[in-house]
């Protein structure tokens, strides 16, 4: 799966690719809006992966002191300011999906 087939998905479809993992029905739920739906599907996930998009989530949620702290559970650092939701959500995308997906930074 692409990126541009996950976000076709989001706007398609009413549930997740079955298919995919837990840290892209995260981004999934994120994409439409349902963060706690979003935040379930990444609390599942103990990875790496699924620890980055709970990051993710939280500092959507402005929480960034709980961000960080699941940024280093990730082992990446917090995105700075100027690191749009937007963008970084592509970024995780790109990385989570096995799909040929472009950087987007």
């Amino acid at each position: 799966m692409t990126i541009e087939e996950l976000r076709r998905s989001v706007a398609q479809d009413a549930a997740p690719p079955p298919t995919s993992s837990r840290p892209v029905q995260a981004l999934w739920h994120a994409a439409r809006g349902d963060w706690h739906a979003a935040h379930a599907c990444a609390q599942d996930d103990k990875s790496r992966d699924g620890s980055w998009v709970h990051a993710y989530l939280h500092r959507q949620e402005g929480d960034l002191g709980n961000a960080g702290y699941w940024y280093s559970r990730a082992g990446r650092p917090m995105p700075a300011a100027k690191i749009s939701l937007e963008t970084e959500w592509a970024e995780l995308a790109g990385a989570l999906l096995p799909g040929k997906n472009p950087p987007t930074r």
